[in-house]
């Protein structure tokens, strides 16, 4: 698939653009700060509903305006007869974003996911390696989205039931805490507790299952990808990258893609930590607390990787979402948003090798010399908020 049109209104920096794309490499080159983050932003948004650089929507929308808008002409070249999807978002801070396809209205956002696919490489990625746990269950999460579209409805029920679980706890630990104690002689609001303990563990058994099994489908495709990216002075890399999954449902149990055996071992665990969890106010227990273990041979990638093992693992990643995307439906496209200005040349090499055949590339840079050969495609001029293909 490939972007042909992308359409942004009091979007970032832009009051109004309208951008003709095509299949294969475009790089979009200016200085920094002129806006070329924004426009490969906004065609991530359009496949995962969020941002690669801010948590909020609310600086997605140009200052002194009310919403923004984001709307992408989606086609395959290697379907033409297929008539191009059209898919489009309204941004508004503070309400439910409203989103169109082909038009007409869908019930939910999220309804679009799946019609636009993309795996986007950025600075930001070495967090993967390097950062907190929240950024590599973000990369499961967004990845399970991308392949299998329902999963963004689990994760949306997961979070429903946590936020209320969570705000329960709060308010039994308050009242333990006031001496406040309903008839059997605890809080009342441990009373409906036991419902919200259910109503987690079969959400978060869902999510849970569904990020082994992706975990089990990238393990080789990670270590492939690490192995074509990372060499050292004598040639190919000779660790091998690893993947495990850290769960808080405890060491001892066995971690198969099983929901029931999956929800009952949450509720024990859940009931282990009951105590703890009323005092702190805070679920203890499901897959907002687990982890991405990445390992290099027997150590762990983080803390023992160094810069360049890094960036190798970041990569890998990235390029084993591309492979997983690319075996289940069409060619995502690949946005790469000032990665080569953080690459060695032989990293930068062999990833401008590995993304060449892609369907479409999206390439950010400051300058032209910053884009490797192999994508020296198409050019888009970003400056002074002005955005101009470079033959007009």
């Amino acid at each position: 698939m490939y972007v042909a049109h992308l359409s942004l209104v009091d979007f970032r920096s832009y009051a109004e653009v309208e951008l003709p794309l095509t299949g294969g490499a475009t790089a979009f080159i200016g200085p920094n700060g002129q806006g070329k983050t924004n426009l490969v932003e906004a065609v991530g948004y359009l496949a995962t509903l969020s941002s690669h650089r801010v948590a909020q929507d609310a600086p997605l929308v140009r200052l002194g305006a009310e919403r923004a808008i984001v709307r992408a002409s989606v086609a395959s070249a290697t379907e033409p007869a297929n008539r191009p999807s059209l898919i489009e978002i309204e941004i508004t801070p503070g309400k439910a974003n409203r989103a169109r396809l082909n038009r007409s209205p869908v019930a939910r956002a999220r309804d679009v996911l799946g019609v636009l696919r993309t795996v986007l490489f950025a600075p930001e990625d070495l967090a993967l390696v390097k950062g907190d746990p929240s950024d590599r269950r973000r990369y499961l999460d967004e990845l399970l989205a991308a392949r299998a579209p329902r999963y963004a409805g689990v994760r949306a029920d997961y979070e429903r039931v946590l936020k209320q679980r969570n705000a329960l706890l709060k308010s039994a630990g308050a009242a333990m805490r006031a001496g406040r104690a309903g008839r059997s002689g605890g809080p009342p609001q441990l009373g409906t507790l036991d419902v919200w303990d259910t109503h987690l563990a079969r959400a978060g058994a869902e999510l849970l299952a569904g990020r082994l099994e992706l975990v089990e489908s990238l393990r080789p495709l990670v270590a492939k990808a690490y192995e074509s990216v990372a060499t050292t002075e004598s040639g190919l890399s000779n660790v091998d990258a690893r993947l495990d999954y850290k769960s808080s449902i405890g060491p001892d149990v066995e971690l198969v893609a099983d929901r029931e055996a999956l929800a009952e071992a949450m509720i024990e665990a859940i009931g282990r930590l009951r105590a703890d969890e009323v005092e702190r106010g805070v679920s203890l227990v499901g897959p907002h607390r687990d982890d991405l273990l990445l390992g290099l041979g027997p150590m762990p990638a983080k803390g023992y990787a160094s810069h360049g093992e890094s960036w190798s693992f970041a990569l890998a990643l990235r390029l084993a979402a591309y492979e997983l995307l690319r075996n289940v439906g069409t060619d995502p496209v690949l946005v790469l948003d000032d990665v080569f200005a953080e690459l060695d040349e032989g990293r930068r090499q062999r990833l401008a090798e590995l993304v060449r055949p892609a369907e479409q590339v999206l390439v950010t840079a400051a300058v032209p010399d910053d884009v490797p050969p192999e994508l020296r495609g198409a050019r888009v001029d970003v400056l002074g908020g002005a955005v101009r293909r470079a033959e007009e």
